[in-house]
């Protein structure tokens, strides 16, 4: 069983706890001037994270920035959007437009089993589920962590991850340089759609290299500021040590994008039909797993992952028509 797979099999046990269509699982609480905040699930956060650290999976193996992905879908499910529109989604298959979700819950019992053991399979119909979205910008194909789409609207928010935890002053840069291009590509199509970008950095960085970190804290604010880039930029401060530190490749690249080979890819390959463990039962202890903090204190206020939620929900809702995403309006408008 793939590392990958393992980490899937841990991710949907410890999503399936919270049940983000019940109204009570919404994030926005009022405040005391009246207000509205958002307050994201800190805590489940933790727990996704240490799923790579007991599976000691280095940073390019990807499963850590995974554990962002999941963990960032599962809060737009929280705010109320459609629990089909979000990719990945909660089960696999991890990209499936609504529609197909829809002809799902309305066929038959006996009908829908079958195509949905055919969609689940390795090898589903090409073009109609997959297990990661690979959007069309204007000039090449992006591969987006975390989207809300249907095929009557198109992308309506596009969130990429990344994770760093070791080699800042070789790699940090190269980071950063690509989302700048990334995010043009995908707004110039894409005008109407809210782009987010969600950096998971290790803790250490303040340490080793602090004034690389504040170098990175301020090309992170720029990038959330600039006309034709990201809506929204989050920084998160990951602490983790100990027996449960994962190895770390002498020359930690990031969370292992090929970038060069998602921008020469085809519409098609989107789909590679990957069997990620979604019907797998986890092999791990999730009660014992390695102890996971943050240090957002280290963060300014438009880089926390509250104001980047609050700020992208927010304008999902302004872009679009008042009945569309009704229960994430309900959610907005009615706090806990």
């Amino acid at each position: 069983m793939s590392g990958a797979t393992r980490a899937w099999a841990a991710f949907d046990e410890l999503v399936k706890g919270v049940d983000t269509s019940e109204r009570s699982a919404s994030p926005w609480r009022g405040d005391a001037s009246g207000g509205v905040q958002y307050e994201p699930d800190f805590e489940l956060l933790r727990k996704l994270l240490g799923v790579p650290l007991a599976l000691r999976a280095p940073t390019t193996s990807g499963v850590p920035a995974l554990a962002l992905d999941v963990w960032v879908a599962h809060e737009l499910r929280r705010a109320g959007v459609d629990s089909n529109a979000v990719w990945p989604r909660a089960s696999k298959p991890r990209v499936m437009p609504g529609p197909v979700a829809s002809l799902l819950e309305h066929l038959p019992a006996k009908e829908a089993l079958a195509l949905r053991k055919r969609l689940s399979s390795g090898s589903p119909p090409r073009g109609v589920v997959g297990s990661r979205a690979n959007i069309l910008g204007k000039n090449y194909l992006k591969q987006v962590d975390v989207v809300v789409s249907d095929w009557a609207t198109g992308p309506e928010v596009l969130i990429s991850t990344k994770r760093m935890d070791s080699s800042f002053g070789n790699n940090a840069a190269n980071r950063i340089e690509e989302s700048y291009g990334d995010a043009k590509n995908l707004r110039l199509r894409h005008p109407m759609a809210a782009l987010g970008f969600f950096y998971g950095l290790r803790s250490t960085i303040f340490d080793e290299a602090p004034e690389k970190a504040d170098w990175l804290i301020d090309l992170l604010q720029k990038l959330g500021r600039e006309d034709d880039a990201y809506h929204a930029v989050a920084l998160l401060v990951v602490e983790y040590g100990g027996e449960g530190a994962p190895p770390l490749a002498a020359d930690d690249e990031g969370d292992g994008d090929d970038v060069l080979q998602q921008a020469m890819s085809t519409l098609e390959d989107g789909d590679d039909g990957e069997d990620d463990g979604s019907a797998t039962p986890t092999d791990l202890d999730l009660a014992t797993l390695p102890r996971v903090d943050f240090k957002q204190e280290l963060v300014p206020p438009d880089l926390q992952p509250s104001h980047f939620l609050q700020s992208l929900v927010e304008r999902l809702l302004r872009t679009t028509p008042i009945n569309f995403h009704r229960e994430a309006r309900v959610r907005r408008t009615t706090p806990l």
